[in-house]
């Protein structure tokens, strides 16, 4: 793994050809590496300014990633990444509708991203609130989004919905589904296996991140690969 890692930063970060040379699975060691990082406080000195003039001209993110709006949840710092890494879409309760769905089309099919990450996390307030019934404004309607994964988590496993955050992981799901069921430019370029899809959840009380092993790129070599982790 260090021999890839070395050969792709021959190549300059943010670069065409560094994003087109970069597999789905090596971009999601990237952030399972970059999350370690983080929690251990061993974070990358990112230089923003030499950033921006890279980035100034373009952009070539690896991934896009779907997280809640919570301020706790900012992907850049969670993955130890800078400016022009990753695509974030933010959301309270995380959620997936028409325009989050052309977003992630456009990062995958037009921009080269190789991984569409769902980013949930613990003590989501958007989620208490939905288990909570709370109806308020336009608030009201994006907690409709929510109440599904209320059911599914007690579906699955009541006590454990009462006692954790398991309704957190079942809405990673839920929004999961959406994407590939919502977006056949998404579906299809996943079955190709020109992009990964991954969910993982955040502790705000640990900063890890707890990673899905369930959807991954969908390439035989590559899921032995994750089959293995």
């Amino acid at each position: 793994m260090q021999l890839i890692y070395s050969l792709l930063f021959i190549m300059k970060k943010h670069s065409k050809e560094y994003l087109q040379n970069i597999s789905p699975y090596e971009t999601y060691e990237l952030l399972v590496e970059g999350n370690k990082r983080f929690i251990n406080n061993l974070k990358t000195d990112h230089d923003h300014l030499a950033l921006v003039n890279q980035t100034s001209a373009d952009q070539y993110p690896v991934a896009v990633i779907l997280s809640c709006m919570d301020s706790r949840t900012s992907v850049e710092l969670i993955f130890d990444q800078g400016i022009g890494d990753l695509f974030s879409i933010r959301v309270a309760g995380n959620i997936v509708n028409n325009d989050i769905l052309g977003s992630i089309e456009y990062a995958v099919k037009y921009v080269g991203s190789k991984v569409v990450m769902v980013l949930g996390h613990t003590e989501c307030g958007a989620i208490k609130s939905a288990k909570q019934d709370v109806t308020d404004g336009n608030i009201t309607d994006l907690l409709k989004r929510i109440k599904p994964s209320i059911s599914k988590a007690m579906l699955n496993d009541e006590t454990k919905y009462l006692f954790s955050d398991s309704v957190a992981y079942a809405n990673v799901e839920n929004s999961l589904e959406e994407i590939l069921t919502g977006s056949d430019i998404i579906k299809e370029m996943f079955e190709k296996g020109d992009i990964g899809i991954i969910g993982a959840v955040y502790d705000v009380k640990t900063g890890a991140v707890d990673f899905f092993k369930n959807l991954t790129q969908n390439k035989e070599s590559e899921q032995k690969q994750l089959a293995n982790l």
